[in-house]
């Protein structure tokens, strides 16, 4: 199993199965129509191996709906561009009702955009969609970009889809401080875990990613509070599971933990995943 995962880009081929299938359903809560050839055969097999993935795929299209409800609310508000950071095979630009004029910028890796470019170069996105190839991980790179980017836009929405789980705390911190020093960049959507639910992602998946690079990682312990230091204030989070129940997306010893009521503020010893809405209090 831990062969088919090679690197940390072929989570998204992965992840991408399930936007697929979801895509396939007669009663989707989204419509991804790239979704499976961007995946592949490699995404497939590795959905299929993954077991506790498959078994809580619910949580991917939780997670899916939840981002496009951000970037559509987002959009609506005036917001001029979407800057999605570790963009992996998402496919948003091109699957999206979004106005021409919205500018969507793209960052990640030179080979995953080699490889998403083959895959929809004849296809057109809906809006004004650049890609850059940046190593993120190259914080001297990713500060340079971030103030060219700054410039082109008053009202800049970031997206770090499946990220942060892969960071350290340091990380985390550093990535969030340079994020929060370009006033433009007004609100930043993520996706986070507790730490109660990340020892059961480790103990489950954490061997299927071995040698690949993707370790899960990060849960802070205070939650939203953990990015206050570093420019960041906590307007939303909405639950996975409580959004996957919502959609009729969940089994029926799922829909009973479902019905347990979450805990307000800490959720360290709750095994909780959503998503996450900040606002930049440098902004």
């Amino acid at each position: 199993m831990s062969s088919l995962v090679e690197n940390i880009s072929d989570t998204a081929r992965w992840v991408a199965i399930f936007r697929a299938e979801e895509s396939e359903r007669p009663d989707a809560v989204f419509h991804d129509p790239f979704a499976r050839k961007l995946a592949g055969k490699k995404g497939e097999q590795i959905a299929n191996a993954i077991g506790f993935g498959r078994d809580n795929s619910w949580s991917f299209i939780a997670r899916t709906f939840l981002f496009d409800e951000f970037v559509m609310r987002h959009v609506l508000e005036g917001y001029d561009m979407v800057l999605n950071l570790a963009a992996g095979l998402d496919a948003r630009p091109y699957r999206m009702d979004l106005p021409s004029s919205l500018q969507w910028v793209e960052v990640d890796l030179p080979g995953i955009i080699e490889e998403k470019e083959k895959v929809l170069n004849n296809e057109a996105p809906r809006c004004n969609l650049i890609r850059i190839k940046s190593d993120l991980a190259d914080q001297k790179a990713r500060i340079e970009l971030f103030k060219k980017l700054n410039s082109k836009a008053e009202k800049i929405l970031v997206l770090t889809e499946g990220l942060i789980i892969y960071l350290t705390s340091t990380q985390v911190g550093s990535f969030a401080t340079d994020l929060s020093l370009q006033k433009s960049f007004k609100r930043w959507v993520f996706d986070m875990v507790s730490p109660a639910l990340l020892r059961m992602i480790q103990e489950r998946m954490g061997p299927a990613l071995g040698g690949s690079g993707a370790v899960f990682q990060f849960a802070p312990e205070e939650g939203e509070k953990f990015f206050l230091p570093f420019g960041w204030k906590s307007l939303e989070s909405k639950s996975g599971l409580k959004t996957a129940a919502s959609l009729n997306r969940l089994n029926e010893q799922m829909l009973q933990v479902a019905a347990i009521p979450e805990p307000e503020g800490r959720r360290d010893q709750f095994p909780w995943t959503g998503v996450c809405l900040f606002e930049n209090v440098n902004g």
